[in-house]
């Protein structure tokens, strides 16, 4: 009775507990292993596999239900740049997708030779390697579950780590063991943060940065603010005001739009690139749900792509990526499309709770936009007729009203390491030290800032894209932190990079092959009574090449 005493105290108080902490399923516990993972993506996967592999014990403890990250979350139309790069357990994920697609009974709402075979850069489907690039959710989740299966891998779901100053115990500079909400706690030799905001990584005390840095920090060309540069075809490419009526400063501004000016170009600040849904949509009749009406729904703040689409722009399909079984990848395009610009800057250092507050405001805002284009009276016909084609499919994330489980956290938290990738590495334009994979993919940043020019009319800022001269080696020092900071963490995703250098390594396979590398240092750390920082790199490099991972160009 003492403790439902308390707890009424609390409510009377208005002091309410965090949702993870209010009831514990099970019993506190303490478990042990060599290495301890700390997340639930992709690169938490490939890590584990790994330590197994060199016969090490391993935990992945995951605040994650679903395994995956943005694999298994509607990122199905790979972004990859050139595939001879990946290598390892990253490609093995892609050529198990290729033999889940061989099969017959994997084609349920289209024929195999119907589906047109587009990937980026190559075809989907790559008889030659037997590697598939373009898959749908479902089918990537199921390969996480069978690296776990297959391994005998100890997943820990719905974990949350205790961020507050007891959650994470350091001795001599190294950390001994973890605690989650639940009040589980993990002790390990080493650890790895595989997490999209890098929580484990600045719980134990390591430098980071969040935001763009100044051009002058890394003497870049593209990080910082970017006014005025246009490289994909997301900005504005007529007139449109951005005054409730139109050409009226006095009016206010239409919803979705900064009254804050952009920034000095080249100038640092603490905006990110915009987060968004990778969609997974179906045309297939017997395979798709319409688009309900949101709770909360308002028009008003899509005005802003209606007057778009009064300028005669017509680009609202372009990145509905065909995926096999009649869906897609629908990604970003256009001057106001998925990517909810502006929402998502306290999103890396937020409590749990706002953070599921700006999930949900993100599904808000695209499930209002999808249903606007299906069903507004403002939006041409020609665009109406086609957006009611599509709709959520009945058979991906059913758990979830089929709508995708992850927000693609583009960038949060970025390490500061004991080696920064930058803009030139990211380019091909430098031999970095010590490399422990390789990535190939164009600087690709999204928009941060939509903002009112001085003529008046509305304008976005921060898509970046450029190509590299040729693929590049990571260095793993970008996978280290300081020695001084933490002596037995490595961290494959919020990695040591600037922010333009991130738009390239950004990229799921990439995460992977980190991932794989992070683990091998991790378990050679530990059979050689040494630091990740300290560990020869030539043991390393012999057994990275040894698990076939792309090193050099």
């Amino acid at each position: 009775m003492k403790n439902y005493g308390v707890f009424i105290v609390l409510i009377a108080f208005g002091l309410f507990l965090p949702s993870h902490t209010f009831l514990k399923t099970r019993p506190t516990q303490t478990y042990n292993a060599d290495v301890i993972i700390y997340g639930g993506t992709c690169a938490a996967i490939t890590a584990a596999v790994q330590v197994k592999k060199m016969g090490k014990t391993v935990i992945i403890v995951s605040p994650d239900k679903h395994l995956g990250g943005l694999s298994a979350g509607g990122l199905g139309f790979t972004d990859t740049g050139n595939k001879e790069v990946i290598g390892g357990l990253s490609r093995e994920f892609y050529q198990r997708l290729y033999a889940h697609y061989q099969k017959e009974a994997s084609w349920k709402w289209q024929k195999k030779e119907e589906y047109g075979n587009k990937g980026q850069g190559t075809p989907a489907i790559d008889g030659t390697n037997r590697t598939m690039w373009i898959f749908e959710p479902h089918a990537a989740e199921q390969v996480f579950e069978d690296f776990v299966k297959e391994n005998k891998l100890t997943v820990y779901r719905n974990e949350w780590l205790d961020r507050s100053a007891k959650g994470v115990v350091k001795n001599a500079g190294a950390i001994t063991s973890f605690r989650t909400l639940s009040g589980n706690v993990y002790q390990g030799k080493m650890f790895i943060d595989a997490t999209y905001e890098g929580d484990l990584m600045a719980a134990a005390g390591v430098s980071y940065h969040v935001g763009r840095e100044a051009n002058s920090v890394y003497g870049e060309k593209w990080n910082g603010v970017q006014t005025e540069v246009f490289q994909h075809g997301h900005y504005f490419k007529k007139p449109v005001s951005p005054y409730k009526i139109a050409g009226d400063p006095k009016s206010g501004l239409l919803p979705e739009i900064s009254a804050e000016e952009p920034g000095e170009k080249g100038s640092g600040d603490k905006k990110l690139q915009a987060y968004c849904f990778r969609m997974c949509l179906s045309n297939h009749p017997d395979n798709r749900i319409s688009f309900s009406k949101p709770v909360g729904y308002d028009a008003a703040r899509y005005e802003l792509v209606a007057r778009v689409f009064a300028t005669g722009w017509r680009e609202t399909f372009d990145k509905y990526d065909p995926i096999p079984n009649r869906k897609t990848d629908t990604n970003n395009h256009g001057p106001f499309s998925t990517d909810y610009i502006g929402k998502n800057y306290d999103y890396p250092e937020a409590t749990y709770e706002r953070r599921k507050e700006i999930i949900k405001d993100h599904a808000l805002y695209q499930k209002g936009l999808l249903y606007f284009l299906q069903n507004d009276p403002s939006i041409p016909a020609d665009v109406h007729q086609q957006m009611q084609q599509w709709g959520l499919p009945k058979d991906e994330f059913t758990d979830n009203n089929n709508w995708p489980h992850q927000l693609y956290i583009r960038e949060a938290r970025r390490m500061k390491g004991e080696f920064v990738m930058t803009e030139a590495d990211a380019l091909g334009k430098t031999k970095v030290p010590n490399s422990v994979g390789m990535g190939s993919y164009s600087l690709d940043s999204h928009n941060a800032q939509r903002y009112v020019k001085k003529d008046g009319f509305v304008q976005n800022e921060g898509d970046i894209g450029v190509h590299p001269d040729k693929p590049y080696s990571i260095a793993y020092g970008a996978i280290l932190p300081k020695e001084n900071e933490c002596k037995n963490l490595l961290v494959p995703v919020c990695l040591s990079s600037s922010h333009i250098a991130y738009g390239s390594i950004r990229m799921e396979p990439v995460f992977m092959i980190l991932g794989q590398s992070a683990a091998a240092a991790a378990v050679l750390s530990i059979e050689n009574k040494v630091s990740p920082q300290k560990l020869p790199y030539e043991k390393l490099q012999a057994v990275l090449l040894k698990e076939k991972q792309r090193l050099e160009w």
